[in-house]
C-alpha cells in the first residue's frame, strides 16, 4: 500500500498550506474501541453508583427501563458529548485520532449523535472487515464522518 493510499484529503485553512489528513489505521481504531470500552465500563460503574447513592438506583430497578436501554442511554452520554466537544473521546486521545467530518471540519452535535446512534446497528463492529489497513465503519460512513490520525510524526 503506497502513501496516497493513507492520505484522506487534505485540509486547506485561510493563509496556511494544504496539510495532508491521514486516515486513522486500523491498529489505532482497534486500540481505541478498546480502551473506549474500558472507559465506558467504568463510567457505566460510577454512574450506576451516584444513581444508587441518589436513591435512583431503586427507581431504575423497579421500572420496565431494562438493562440494554440503561446501557444505551449510558452509552450516548459516554460518546456525543467528548465527540461533539472536540472529535475525541477517551480512548481517541491516547491513540491519536480524532473524528471529523467527511470534509475535514470538526464535528457538530447532530453529526457525534449520528455517530453514536449507528453504534446500535447490529453487527456494526463486522463492518470495519476490509478498508486495506485504513477501516471505514457504518457508524463513519453513514453519518459522513472519518476518524483520522493526529499523532505528531
Amino acid at each position: 500500500m503506497n502513501e496516497q493510499e493513507h492520505i484522506a484529503s487534505t485540509s486547506p485553512s485561510l493563509g496556511e498550506e494544504s496539510v495532508p489528513i491521514i486516515l486513522a489505521s486500523q491498529g489505532q481504531r482497534f486500540g481505541t474501541m478498546l480502551l473506549d470500552m474500558v472507559f465506558f465500563y467504568i463510567f457505566a460503574l460510577i454512574f450506576g453508583f451516584v444513581l444508587g447513592l441518589i436513591g435512583l438506583g431503586q427507581l431504575i430497578e423497579n421500572t420496565p427501563l431494562n438493562d440494554y436501554l440503561l446501557g444505551m442511554i449510558i452509552l450516548l452520554i459516554y460518546y456525543v458529548p467528548q465527540e461533539a466537544s472536540s472529535g475525541r473521546t477517551l480512548g481517541k486521545r491516547i491513540t491519536g485520532t480524532k473524528a471529523i467530518n467527511e470534509d475535514g471540519t470538526e464535528l457538530s452535535f447532530g453529526r457525534a449523535l449520528g455517530r453514536t446512534l449507528c453504534r446500535f446497528i447490529p453487527f456494526e463492529a463486522f463492518s470495519f472487515f476490509g478498508g486495506k489497513g485504513r477501516p471505514i465503519g457504518w457508524h463513519d460512513s453513514i453519518p459522513k464522518t472519518k476518524v483520522i490520525s493526529v499523532k505528531k510524526i
